[in-house]
């Protein structure tokens, strides 16, 4: 990543490190919370992030985790043909936004899986839209038994 000092003022305001942590956070919370106490694998926190930074995609999704992720990847094909590439793109972001929130207690690794430490936020405006995104994403994703399947629907190489 560029120096703060050298990244745009916008790309700056929403690829922070801290905004990044949260969402990773609350995806990671809640993948548990839906999962009946299993861990989010790691590698899955570079699906969040493109699929809830990114607005347009943020505002297709669903409002509940009843719509199958499946039948959502049918009915949104633009919108996941781009996933891949935003996912290698904010690489860099999300590696950045993991060292944040582990070294802030939000996030915690055990055995090769994230723990979201975070507490529900009382948040609103965009931020309160990006955190329900990425609880709905966590939830979501929860409900698959295998990580490679979800990666595999919204066609990611982990």
């Amino acid at each position: 990543m560029a120096s703060w000092t050298q990244r745009p003022q916008a790309s700056a305001a929403f690829l922070n490190p801290a905004l990044v942590a949260v969402v990773e956070a609350t995806a990671a919370r809640d993948f548990e919370r839906e999962s009946s106490g299993r861990l989010m694998p790691w590698p899955m926190a570079f699906l969040v992030a493109p699929m809830v930074l990114h607005r347009p995609t943020r505002q297709a999704l669903p409002s509940s985790t009843r719509t199958h992720l499946p039948n959502w990847i049918a009915d949104h094909p633009a919108l996941v043909a781009g996933i891949a590439a935003r996912s290698a793109s904010l690489i860099p972001a999300v590696r950045e936004g993991l060292r944040f929130g582990l070294r802030h207690q939000m996030l915690a690794v055990e055995q090769g899986h994230l723990k979201g430490t975070v507490a529900n936020s009382r948040s609103s405006g965009e931020l309160a839209q990006l955190i329900k995104a990425a609880s709905l994403i966590g939830r979501w994703t929860a409900r698959s038994d295998n990580p490679s399947t979800v990666f595999s629907l919204l066609g990611v190489r982990p």
